[in-house]
């Protein structure tokens, strides 16, 4: 049985602001699914999902401050969570914006 760890293969253009090679996927996992979610073409995505796993990734967007309304829809159906148990969406509700009039 073959017990390898997929390599880690992420487009290092989703990390422009740092240096890329001094990514480290497990110290700053959190970072690196961020960016993938918010920023990542579908390629990235199959590869984050294969190198973490769904519950890891699961774990981690739950907690994210803010993601965008499409992404927090395809993750709480991908996920199948409710969109209220994402951590986006009780900030969303705290920090209302200005009224439209």
């Amino acid at each position: 049985m073959d017990d390898a760890v997929p390599a880690f293969n992420i487009d290092p253009k989703l990390f422009w602001d740092t240096d890329a090679t001094k990514v480290d996927p497990e110290r700053h996992a959190s970072y690196v699914i961020e960016r993938v979610v918010t920023r990542g073409q579908w390629e990235d995505w199959k590869n984050l999902v294969a190198f973490y796993g769904k519950e890891r990734i699961k774990q981690v967007v739950i907690g994210l401050r803010y993601l965008d309304p499409k992404t927090h829809h395809f993750l709480a159906f991908y996920f199948n969570v409710p969109l209220e148990s994402f951590r986006c969406y009780t900030e969303m509700s705290l920090n209302q914006g200005h009224w439209i009039y």
